[in-house]
């Protein structure tokens, strides 16, 4: 299937940092530098020979470092082998494509960031802290975790911050204190969130009373996508580059009515949650269901994620 742009890399080293979880520290065969990203960037990691087995995985490792990238990894116990190819299978010295980097969670400017992230939820966290601290902004880190001994990097956060970070594994402290945390608004602040669907659904609830855009989230999975009924109807799709325009039935994506036409788009997940399928609209109203775009970016709606969005409007034309 098409898929954005890969780089063979080397698995320089593998470390693992808590129960379950490793660290993979991955670099080009030469050393050489790899392209560049911002905190709250991910890659694609390209498992086995199933060219299914795609997995998305945040950056965790340091922007300045231009010749490694770090992702860690917790094996899920109900992997479907992305994972578990991971934890169990690679090693220094296997070599795996990765794309390049993409970046759906990027900082925005602040004068204060609350950082919540539950189990291995830190990971785009670590670079956004260390970004946030050098431009000299007031910051804090709510942590949580099962327990201590699965929560990666909790005792090199204490060890360089200090009280500014939060340690609350569940077997210790039960749930996070969102309300305590969220209760009053603060002005000129942002929320970043990274962790299981139950977290980030309550840290929703719990900033609910905060300034539009406040609230920033990554989905490690999708929700529930909304079923396909009647109601969606068919619609038209033009691909102004591609001079292409197709009829998307109910039952099917943009995305498959592309690629059997032969238009090409890149995509990866096919959940709406990596961004890879992005797309511009250049007319016509979309009908947003992936977990990229914020609440603003749909409102905009000047692109879309083809691979679960579909139409408002009878007609839709793409740059694509």
């Amino acid at each position: 299937m098409p898929t954005p742009e890969t780089i063979e890399l080397v698995v320089l080293d593998k470390e693992t940092v808590a129960v379950d979880t490793v660290r993979l520290t991955l670099g080009r065969p030469d050393r050489g530098p790899l392209p560049p990203w911002e905190p709250g960037a991910h890659i694609d990691l390209h498992l086995g020979s199933d060219p299914a087995l795609v997995r998305q995985y945040s950056l965790c490792s340091s922007p300045a470092d231009p010749d490694r990238y770090e992702v860690a990894v917790l094996r899920d116990p109900a992997s479907r082998g992305g994972s578990a190819h991971v934890v169990d299978r690679l090693g220094p010295g296997d070599v795996v494509p990765v794309s390049h980097p993409r970046n759906h969670f990027a900082l925005v400017p602040a004068r204060r960031y609350v950082f919540v992230a539950g189990g291995i939820g830190i990971t785009p966290v670590l670079p956004m802290i260390a970004a946030v601290a050098a431009t000299g902004a007031d910051w804090s880190l709510l942590y949580g975790g099962r327990t201590r001994a699965s929560m990666a990097f909790a005792d090199e956060l204490v060890e360089a911050w200090g009280d500014r970070v939060s340690i609350r594994p569940q077997d210790e402290h039960g749930l996070l204190d969102l309300d305590g945390l969220l209760a009053v608004p603060q002005p000129d602040t942002a929320i970043y969130c990274c962790g299981p669907a139950p977290l980030l659904d309550a840290v929703e609830v719990a900033s609910a009373a905060w300034p539009p855009g406040t609230l920033h989230l990554e989905r490690f999975a999708p929700v529930a996508l909304p079923a396909t009924t009647e109601d969606d109807g068919a619609f038209e799709v033009e691909f102004a580059r591609t001079g292409v325009t197709l009829t998307v039935p109910a039952d099917r994506s943009i995305m498959e009515v592309a690629e059997d036409a032969g238009v090409p788009i890149m995509y990866s997940c096919e959940e709406g949650t990596c961004g890879s399928c992005e797309v511009p609209v250049l007319a016509g109203e979309p009908d947003h269901r992936d977990f990229v775009l914020t609440p603003e970016e749909r409102e905009a709606s000047r692109s879309m994620m083809i691979c679960v969005g579909r139409a408002r409007s009878p007609r839709l034309v793409l740059d694509a």
